[in-house]
């Protein structure tokens, strides 16, 4: 019969936020007793497993997966803003990854997905990786019109984090040979584009001490955000259309033109050398003044997930959905949903958004192309899950 994994408690704990004396307040229970169920010395009863259950947002059946979820190492994911975040913070993020892992892994199972052939640029300073990735993907000094389509081309898994918290911007990290970018959907969308080329910085330049889980360092912070911005604003490009004068109005225009922020492009102008350090100092007051650094103006639309639209719009006509992706893997739909960028108002037909579809061919966008070939079968007894079982059976763990 099944038992509990106690692994699990304290994985679903981890995840939402909680630590052991906030849950055993919750559950009238002593922290000891939280202790005995996360080790496996005891085993909570029905009643006390369902309000674990219930107060961590995990269906009962969670705690019976025999298979530990998937552990990131400290050191093998990659934080954008890592000395902001406490130790929970970032356990749970990494926890939120794990269970995206295990949504890809669902994927995997059921659609050939494009697979990641990411080079090695570590030899490279960040302007040279930026313009070489550029020119391999075949960019040029082109506008990217779309990161996370981009990303989702070369094999690269996106994922949102609905964490409610700015301490958390982004994270990358790499799974069973995938790499997997984290955005925090509380940010502008030019921050989050910026995020993104952020961690594919990481994921390039820093791919040795990535996957042997060495520590990070300001200094490969500092280099993944000179790469994020020679990918997003090249050179020659930026120089090329320098403004008249360095003022917000003509900023303004330009920041949509490469789908940035304003303090991104005034850096990399004063990074170029082609603004006095003057003239940026007081563009920098403005913008604060302004309150440009918190709220951007005219923002441009959130960019969001190609390939789990497409996979939900699949699965719709199939008459299935996020339901049916949480009940396989014993999770939430919330915990899917905040996942998945919150596709529910989203749809996709042949690989163009409903608003683009409405438009004139000439007038669409170019996206990166995604193919989504259809569902693989999965041969009777070969899911990668168990079934969750019916009911509690009690009893200690093996160890």
């Amino acid at each position: 019969m099944p038992e509990i994994n106690p692994n699990q408690i304290t994985f679903a704990r981890v995840r939402r936020n909680f630590t052991k004396a906030r849950l055993a307040k919750e559950l009238g229970i002593t922290s000891r007793s939280v202790q005995n169920y996360e080790t496996g010395a005891s085993v909570p009863d029905d009643a006390t497993l369902n309000r674990i259950a219930a107060l961590l947002d995990f269906p009962p059946s969670f705690f019976f997966i025999e298979e530990d979820m998937p552990t990131i190492g400290e050191h093998s994911a990659s934080f954008r803003s890592n000395s902001r975040m406490s130790d929970r913070k970032r356990g749970c993020a990494l926890n939120a990854g794990a269970i995206a892992f295990r949504i890809d892994e669902w994927m995997e199972a059921r659609f050939k997905l494009p697979q990641a052939n990411l080079p090695d640029l570590s030899d490279l300073s960040p302007e040279d990786a930026a313009l070489t990735l550029r020119m391999m993907w075949g960019l040029g000094y082109a506008p990217i019109r779309n990161m996370i389509h981009l990303l989702e081309s070369k094999g690269v898994r996106v994922f949102s984090l609905a964490e409610e918290s700015r301490d958390v911007d982004a994270f990358c990290s790499w799974y069973e040979g995938r790499p997997f970018i984290f955005l925090n959907t509380l940010k502008s969308a030019e921050r989050s584009r910026f995020d993104a080329a952020h961690e594919l910085g990481h994921l390039v330049r820093d791919v040795f001490s990535m996957r042997h889980g060495d520590p990070q360092n300001s200094d490969m912070e500092s280099q993944a955000n000179a790469f994020a911005a020679a990918f997003l604003m090249p050179k020659e490009s930026v120089i090329a259309s320098r403004p008249p004068a360095f003022t917000i109005k003509y900023l303004m225009k330009l920041k949509r033109h490469w789908g940035v922020s304003l303090v991104a492009l005034a850096r990399r102008y004063n990074t170029l050398n082609q603004i006095s350090e003057w003239t940026y100092r007081g563009l920098m007051l403005e913008i604060s003044k302004n309150g440009y650094r918190t709220h951007e103006p005219d923002s441009m639309e959130r960019e969001t997930s190609q390939l789990l639209t497409q996979v939900l719009n699949f699965l719709k006509t199939k008459r299935m959905g996020r339901g049916d992706i949480a009940r396989s893997l014993s999770i939430s739909v919330d915990e899917v949903n905040a996942l998945t960028f919150g596709l529910t108002r989203l749809s996709v037909v042949a690989g163009h958004t409903v608003a683009e579809v409405a438009r004139p061919p000439a007038q669409r966008p170019s996206a990166a192309k995604l193919r989504l070939l259809p569902p693989q079968p999965i041969p009777e007894g070969h899911s990668p899950y168990p079934p969750a079982p019916r009911r509690h059976v009690g009893g200690r763990r093996p160890r």
